[in-house]
């Protein structure tokens, strides 16, 4: 064997010299990104708890672009794309869920270190949290109200409002395929919640006691995925607060747990759940 190819070869040094920021930066501006957190408090804790806290609005931006992606397929009979996106969001959402971690066993002494510096923040004023909500059929013109001194977001949220929600765009593309949805259903106002319907929950279960492996019953099983991972949210944000606060009144004057309790024990795409009873 030749000497040279017994030389064992350093990596290529990467390239170093850019003009500017490195290309990195520019597509991930993470100059920007590692810049946005700007305490209130001398207390160590808060720097975890606000930097988690833009953590899950960033995931809260990929679910809504997810379930928009989603809606727009389903419009388009594009069941693969639909079920695609919903299943990247079910990731996404795994994700999400696990930002509980680093709050989820704050004791009271150690909240209250910093909720001072919070003021009348709260997450319940999150607008992309919000447009979350709507696309799961979640609507309520009163959320608006908080917002009204952003135009930009507001104008975002009321458009949200008044467009199908996710689940509206499944229930309208099983008509499409011939299944019973009523017309009620079908012409509801969109900018309601969305109320459950004996109706659809038989053309649920009709779907579950066919072919399983036909794609309405995996763009059941698909949406059913999310859902499970929006309950476990809502539980795993009931519990953190419980730890965290006990049954206080909540930042910005909100209900705290109380309402909490009553978010967690809703159903998101209510027939997927009580149609399963009679398959």
């Amino acid at each position: 064997m030749s000497h040279e190819a017994q030389e064992i070869h350093e990596p290529e040094t990467p390239h170093l010299d850019f003009q500017g920021t490195t290309p990195y930066e520019d597509y991930v501006r993470a100059d920007v990104l590692t810049h946005l957190q700007h305490t209130l408090s001398d207390d160590p804790g808060e720097m975890v708890f606000l930097v988690t806290t833009q953590v899950m609005e960033l995931w809260f931006t990929v679910v809504v672009h997810e379930w928009e992606t989603a809606a727009k397929a389903l419009r388009q009979d594009d069941v693969p794309v639909a079920i695609a996106a919903l299943k990247r969001s079910v990731r996404e959402l795994e994700a999400l869920n696990a930002s509980w971690k680093p709050l989820g066993q704050l004791t009271p002494a150690q909240f209250n270190s910093y909720r001072s510096a919070l003021g009348e923040g709260s997450g319940f004023q999150s607008a992309m949290y919000r447009r979350m909500e709507f696309l799961l059929g979640e609507k309520s013109a009163s959320m608006l109200v908080p917002h009204r001194g952003s135009p930009r977001v507001h104008a975002e949220l009321e458009k949200a409002l008044y467009e199908p929600s996710l689940y509206d765009e499944v229930l309208r593309l099983l008509a499409r395929r011939g299944h019973a949805i009523p017309e009620s259903v079908l012409q509801r106002d969109v900018s309601r919640r969305y109320e459950p319907s004996d109706e659809v929950e038989a053309v649920w279960a009709a779907i579950y006691s066919g072919d399983e492996s036909d794609e309405l019953a995996r763009l059941g099983e698909a949406l059913s995925d999310v859902a499970e991972l929006v309950w476990r949210w809502r539980n795993d944000h009931l519990v953190a607060t419980r730890r965290a606060m006990g049954a206080k009144s909540g930042t910005g004057g909100s209900a705290g747990v109380a309402w909490l309790e009553k978010r967690a024990r809703k159903n998101v795409f209510p027939e997927l759940w009580t149609a399963r009873s009679y398959v």
